[in-house]
């Protein structure tokens, strides 16, 4: 029997959760799962290990290829005085394996795109990446605007499989996920 019948995608996880709280639950062979450290579980501990929300047995060992969900800016502003360490999270709709070191673009508007390296969360729906920009940095300026475009990840030699198997992630992504990511205007 397939995950919910044939999709792991938003419309089909419990319909009680809000849509921000679906940005929290993920799909796996033992059904619907809350992330680590999620305010539902109401314990905020991010090294706790994942709730189990519904519980089906008979689902598909293999759920189909893992798509983006959702990207968001972790780092919500910075200085160029101060500089920063820009931090892009990327969900997944499903848990997923990483080899390498995968990138992220983000796009600035005024000049040369922010290429980020990934930088954890094998093994959960989760992925984190990270790129440290130096105060005073001439790759940033004040005003500029730094937002996350269409198809922003690259594979970069490396891999981004459904977790324990050799299926192939999707890695692309609408410009409408990156754009609910938002923006960031560099300040002085």
């Amino acid at each position: 029997m397939a995950l919910w019948g044939t999709s792991d995608s938003d419309e089909s996880k419990p319909k009680n959760l809000t849509t921000a709280e679906k940005k929290e639950v993920y799909a796996t062979d033992s059904g619907w799962v809350l992330e680590a450290g999620s305010a539902l579980s109401g314990n905020g501990n991010t090294n706790a290990d994942p709730e189990i929300l519904v519980a089906v047995s008979g689902l598909a060992v293999s759920l189909g290829a893992g798509d983006i969900t959702e990207i968001e800016f972790v780092t919500t502003s910075f200085s160029k005085g101060t500089g920063v360490t820009l931090t892009v999270d990327v969900r997944f709709n499903e848990e997923v394996d990483v080899t390498g070191t995968p990138q992220l673009t983000v796009v600035n508007d005024q000049r040369a795109n922010h290429t980020l390296s990934y930088a954890s969360g094998t093994g959960s729906n989760e992925l984190r990446f990270q790129l440290t920009i130096a105060a005073n940095d001439a790759a940033t300026n004040a005003g500029d605007i730094l937002s996350i475009g269409a198809n922003a990840m690259a594979l970069n030699g490396g891999t981004v499989k459904d977790k324990g198997t050799n299926t192939a992630s999707t890695i692309t992504n609408a410009a409408s996920i990156g754009t609910a990511a938002g923006t960031i205007t560099v300040a002085a």
